[in-house]
């Protein structure tokens, strides 16, 4: 992917699809007729319920064969536009793969007319979410949010990548983005744990020929091999308008914004007709049965992967259904059977996952220290045997469906989002109204059906099994494996081509009716409205922030709690954490599967999790369900079970986290960077988990005595959704009259600290591929007046994505990284200034130095130019701050944890709009000076060690302990 592994909603395989076919409610999407220019007419499609929720929109095409989807929501001044092209790495040739990833990258490079930076410097201009995108098998699709006054210019800027890219690519261009493609190959695949299972699963699930045998990554050879001729080929096939969908989901006027389409889409030419391809699921003759001594993995993976039937047929519905009731929840066998009753594994995961042409039923069980595979093995087939005798009950399948709803309604919580699912349809069903036929489909699965895909699919069929193993760990495979066939780069200092991005060349420009060079000019600016906050106190003292909201029938809600690490007692490390585990597993009356049961029914998930000062409840549930939800919130907080069972359970599963963070390398370098800049005994510096000796330490009555911390009067409740102040506060009943306050007292710790001298600490990891960096040292609190300023400072430097210095050095220029990053990270205690990144190993020193040298100068080149880039990001991206219950949750927690006013947005903007040149060249000089920074490089001390000594920084040879 072009930024980081995000997930969207069309990643088909794993989530948009799931969320869509496992729930009760009709969704209905109207379609109108437009009489556009040069449009195609489509059919009307009516509700056929009256109480359906609506989501309406527009869908035609033009002449040239490009689909436009538009949907109208004028709840904030925001558009999402995405723009889909129906190709993926399904498109490519045997030896040319990765090229439709390839693509997903150049095409945010430059285009003839919005010249080198792209999308990506109009995005920070224009306050955009960040313009990014995403490949997978059969489609790419590019996207961002904008305020609504930038629409025209996306427009512009996206009929400029499909019409007036391909002359930009040069040899140099393609040279440099090859090194950052291969840098994301080695950061998501190489370098870290199980990164090679889906290569290994799915070279043996397909054949040779089958487009879906290879990554969606492609191979470095082949990447590496790719000429300047190929590409063009591969784009001018795949990447015209009568293969590509264009969705705007927002706030617009949509008589303009068709003719805006028309203008700047319009003349694009047609492409060649684009082949239907044939459904191809693959059939193995046998079972195959591998293993892979992983250098990075500390605990054995045993993954079975059956073919299935590829997405949007019959099958695939009971599939879904099958494989969430085998494995989700308390109560699924192969929970009961790995966890509850052998203790071999932690988290056992089953899904289905549907793509155009295969879909895919994968069980993947990683298991604990030591556990041998062909034990994990036996009690999989334990699991299916209880299945065959118990099968499903019909509560328990309207249980599966029902718990969607919310999931579902949460999917339509953005612009963008629902402008994924349109695009889903219209490219793989051929028609956005397809939604409701899909939903119908869920609905109509039967126990019967489960029963058929199961007996169809997995009972005595041929599978592909792979054990993944720590290195030297061979006797924990699986009997009879044989070793997979794996492609390891070799780190060689100096191997990589050199490149030089400033060369431009000469080529002439595509045909144009009217001068494209000239960017449109911003609507009418979107006024920003801060949302009603109310506020209310109950008798116990508990303090609810809330904003009523009704986009979505659903209530998103968060306790804060206060306390979190820095008040769990000394030599207790993870006594938080393991409390927060346990409260959801059971109450007095309920044990932990008939709370989830209970949980389920009312379409609510709720989870806790810890940080540096809070214990925080999050959820959410069915606005109709809330004083339902709040009784079970209160008997969770106020009754918990204490279940001895769980508590062994759960101090296994932080056991085997633990033990996967020491694989990690992005894992051991965030832990030993708190160590660093805190101090090895700080509070600060503690993992959240604990340590193995600590959790293996900690009692019932540890958290028991943790637990009684809690207290109302040090907790607030972030409230969003549709109902009104008074219905919230009267759900909050029991929790009012039962909770009572206490005098608990919460002591803050001291920063941490200072530097002294520049070190580097050094963790070896044999074999890396990349070196993983964190330099930085405790900055600024989030209350701190510097705070607004520093992060605007930061904005150019690495907090801007493609817009910071940063970035546009360690990746656009050198190839070193796929991506970098510096960020404040304050609460109401002094966060660290952090800088993160990945380098390809043989750079690590030079990426350093580099570093070093960029914040050097930093302050001295700062200019208006980069004032007025980072003035137009803040000030215009503050519309896109109440687009999601999320981010109003987020804005309320401020109000709360930070004693802001309501209004401190409006106050932001006053000091941003009078921030100068010189005030951000003094908080660089205060807050981005090299001097002040603490190293910690995680990486291959063999080939890089050296080089890094040879930097004139005091280096440390450390364990992720720093000892």
């Amino acid at each position: 992917m072009k930024k980081k592994k995000i997930k969207t909603y069309l990643e088909r395989n794993l989530h948009l699809i799931n969320f869509m076919k496992k729930h009760f409610i009709y969704l209905s999407l109207s379609v109108f007729v437009l009489a556009s220019c040069g449009s195609n007419k489509t059919e009307i499609t009516k509700p056929e319920e009256s109480n359906q929720l609506q989501v309406n929109y527009e869908s035609y095409t033009l002449d040239n064969g490009l689909t436009v989807i538009l949907h109208q929501d004028s709840s904030d001044p925001v558009v999402a536009v995405a723009l889909t092209a129906h190709v993926g790495s399904a498109k490519e040739k045997e030896g040319r793969t990765g090229f439709a990833h390839l693509f997903e990258h150049l095409l945010f490079l430059e285009s003839e007319n919005l010249g080198k930076g792209g999308l990506d410097k109009m995005s920070a201009r224009v306050g955009g979410s960040g313009a990014n995108g995403s490949t997978n098998r059969d489609r790419t699709n590019y996207f961002q949010t904008v305020p609504s006054d930038a629409l025209e210019k996306m427009i512009w800027a996206e009929a400029d990548k499909l019409g007036y890219f391909i002359n930009t690519v040069t040899e140099p261009v393609l040279a440099k983005e090859k090194q950052v493609v291969k840098n994301e190959k080695r950061q998501s695949y190489d370098n870290r744990p199980y990164g090679h299972q889906n290569y290994v699963i799915h070279k043996n699930l397909y054949p040779k020929d089958h487009p879906y045998n290879w990554q969606v990554i492609g191979s470095l050879e082949d990447l590496q091999n790719a000429t300047l001729s190929d590409v063009k080929e591969f784009y001018n096939r795949w990447y015209v308008p009568n293969n590509v969908t264009l969705t705007i989901a927002g706030d617009f006027d949509t008589q303009e914004t068709k003719n805006w389409i028309n203008k700047y889409f319009a003349e694009i030419p047609r492409g060649s007709d684009i082949p239907v391809v044939e459904k191809r699921v693959p059939k193995l003759t046998s079972i195959k049965n591998l293993y892979y001594e992983d250098n990075f993995a500390r605990l054995p993976q045993l993954t079975m992967t059956w073919p299935a039937a590829p997405e949007y047929t019959k099958d695939s519905y009971a599939l879904e259904v099958l494989a969430n009731f085998l494995s989700n929840g308390k109560k699924a066998v192969l929970n009961t059977v790995l966890i509850d009753s052998l203790q071999l594994a932690a988290n056992p995961t089953m899904r289905y996952g549907g793509s155009e042409l295969s879909g895919e039923i994968n069980l993947s069980v990683r298991a604990n220290a030591g556990v041998d595979l062909d034990s994990v093995y036996k009690a999989i087939n334990e699991a299916f045997r209880l299945f065959e005798e118990n099968g499903i009950s019909k509560e328990e399948l309207e249980r599966i469906k029902a718990t969607q709803e919310t999931k579902f309604y949460s999917s339509l919580s953005s612009v963008l989002g629902k402008g994924f699912q349109l695009a889903q349809y219209q490219i793989f069903a051929g028609n956005p109204g397809y939604i409701n036929a899909d939903l119908k489909q869920i609905q109509a699965v039967t126990i019967a059906d489960v029963k058929s895909v199961y007996d169809k699919y997995i009972k005595d069929k041929n599978y592909v099994t792979t054990s993944f193993i720590p290195k030297g760990d061979m006797a924990l495979a699986l009997e009879g494996a044989q070793p997979a066939e794996v492609e390891e780069e070799q780190i060689v200092n100096g191997a990589e081509d050199e490149f030089d991005p400033s060369i431009t060349s000469e080529y002439e420009r595509s045909y144009s009716s009217f001068d494209r060079s000239k960017e449109p000019k911003y609507g009418e600016a979107p006024k920003l409205n801060l949302p009603d906050v109310w506020t209310a106190e109950l008798d116990n003292e508990l303090k609810i922030h809330g904003i009523q909201s009704d986009e979505v029938p659903l209530v998103n809600f968060q306790f804060t709690i206060q306390g979190g690490l820095i008040t769990e007692p000394n030599k207790k490390e993870g006594v938080a954490n393991l409390t927060a585990a346990l409260l959801t597993k059971g109450t007095l009356h309920k044990t932990p599967a008939e709370l989830e049961d209970a949980l389920a029914l009312l379409g609510t998930t709720i989870n806790l999790r810890v940080s540096e000062e809070n214990t925080i409840l999050q959820g959410v549930t069915l606005s109709r369900n809330f004083d339902k939800t709040m009784n079970l919130v209160a008997e969770i907080v106020l009754e918990p079970r204490w279940d001895s069972t769980e508590f062994i359970l759960e101090k296994k599963n932080i056991l085997t986290r633990l033990e996967q963070q020491k694989g990690d390398p992005g894992s051991i370098a965030d832990i030993a960077f708190a160590k660093a800049i805190y101090g090895k005994d700080h509070v600060l510096a503690k993992n959240r988990l604990g340590t193995i000796q600590s959790v293996k330490n900690l009692a019932i009555e540890d958290v028991k005595s943790y637990y009684n911390l809690f207290a109302p009067n040090i907790t607030s409740l972030e409230i969003v959704g549709d109902l009104s102040q008074s219905e919230i506060t009267t759900a909050l009943a029991t929790l009012n009259s039962k909770w009572k306050s206490k005098n608990v007292s919460i002591i803050k710790p001291s920063a941490a600290k200072q530097v002294n001298n520049p070190i580097i600490y050094f963790i070896d990891v044999p074999g890396a591929k990349q070196s993983q960096l964190r330099f930085g040292y405790v900055a600024l609190a989030a209350t701190d007046k510097d705070y607004l300023q520093a992060q605007m400072m930061n904005y150019r430097l690495g907090g801007g994505g493609f817009a910071s210095d940063l970035t546009q050095m360690l990746r656009e220029t050198k190839g070193y990284t796929y991506g970098i990053r510096s960020r404040f990270d304050g609460s109401s205690l002094p966060g660290p200034f952090m800088i993160s990144s990945g380098v390809r190993s043989n750079v690590t020193a030079e990426s350093t130095e580099l570093i070093r040298e960029i914040m050097q100068n930093y302050a001295d080149n700062f200019d208006e130019q980069d004032l007025e880039l980072t003035k137009g990001y803040f000030l215009k991206s503050d519309a896109r701050n109440f687009e999601t219950s999320s981010a109003k949750i987020d804005y309320l927690n401020k109000i709360a944890t930070l004693d802001f006013s309501p209004d401190f947005i409006i106050k932001n903007q006053q000091t941003i709009k009078n921030t100068t040149t010189d005030d951000i060249r003094q908080m660089a000089r205060k807050y981005a000076d090299p001097s002040k920074l603490i190293y910690v490089i995680v990486g291959d001390a063999s080939t890089q060690l050296q080089k890094v000594q040879d930097l004139g920084i005091r280096v440390k040879v450390v364990n992720e302990n720093l000892e």
